[in-house]
């Protein structure tokens, strides 16, 4: 309770499930959420800032992209000793025994992002999101399942990457509903082709609606296709938290299912046949995040 008085539910502005959620880690693993996160923002931005200024990435930034991308997989390969950061991040790395696939697995999204301009199937994007968002989530769930013991950490109890999968695409699926009119206005587009194609629905059609446009009924339906799919995704999660909470201590336990019901916030907002899918309406406001987080708490034994 002394740690969620301390939060400050009024400025947690981007990405406040993670930061809610980590609050009540220890602080040693906190900061190490912190340094793996900012890594990963830092490729991520570089790529969405420069779409959301320009149409499209000209070959001359794509191979520069590229490249500053190489430079990041080759500083986790040999030590990450260039910079202060690089040496955060590699003891980082070694002391909590990050897995390396994961770090890697979200550099290769990023490339995706850098070569491509959306997705031509659904298949294609839920391969993409093993790197852009099953990646961080497994850095989460490995952080909050490691066993410590005599100062050294030991590595989870339970398959972090199948852990982390459910959940991660649950929240990611919310999140591409959340963010429609946000990322079609950066220039950003998760929805897959074949989905549009199935509903009726062309890309430009997509960023019109965006922009204030008449939400059609075939948008409507892939809306619901959409909403379907975070629910099955939901139901996993469920289904895998049962196994995993009862092997992880209590502070790391609720963290999971503070980052969970704070997605689920979302997820219950959305209204595929009348909603409007305006930001105020999907986003819950500080007080409301508040008092969900307090729920959680509550509940425990």
């Amino acid at each position: 309770m002394a740690v969620f008085e301390s939060i400050d539910f009024e400025k947690i502005i981007d990405h406040p499930n993670i930061l809610i959620a980590a609050n009540f880690w220890d602080n040693e693993r906190y900061g190490a959420a912190r340094t793996c996160y900012r890594f990963m923002r830092a490729l991520d931005d570089l790529i969405d800032d420069h779409k959301a200024a320009n149409q499209g990435i000209n070959e001359d930034v794509k191979q520069r992209f590229t490249s500053d991308v190489n430079s990041w997989l080759g500083m986790i390969s040999t030590g990450l000793k260039t910079t202060p950061f690089n040496n955060e991040l590699g003891y980082t790395v070694e002391r909590f025994r990050i897995p390396l696939w994961a770090l890697e697995a979200f550099a290769e999204s990023m490339m995706y992002d850098i070569t491509h301009d959306g997705f031509a199937s659904l298949s294609d994007f839920i391969r993409y999101s093993g790197g852009a968002s099953v990646s961080p989530a497994s850095i989460f769930v490995h952080l909050a399942g490691l066993q410590e013991r005599d100062g050294k950490y030991y590595d989870p109890p339970f398959d972090v990457r199948l852990t982390a999968e459910p959940c991660a695409m649950f929240s990611y699926f919310v999140h591409i509903i959340r963010d429609f009119r946000k990322d079609q206005i950066n220039n950003l587009s998760y929805f897959a082709d074949d989905i549009m194609a199935k509903h009726n629905i062309t890309r430009s059609e997509l960023k019109g609606m965006a922009h204030g446009e008449r939400l059609t009924a075939g948008f409507r339906t892939m809306m619901r296709e959409y909403y379907d799919i975070s629910d099955s995704y939901r139901r996993q999660t469920l289904s895998v938290m049962k196994k995993v909470c009862p092997l992880m201590e209590p502070r790391y336990r609720v963290s999971l299912e503070i980052i969970f019901e704070l997605y689920m916030m979302v997820f219950e907002r959305i209204d595929p046949e009348r909603g409007t899918f305006a930001t105020e309406e999907l986003n819950p406001t500080p007080a409301e995040t508040r008092e969900r987080v307090l729920g959680v708490l509550m509940r425990q034994p």
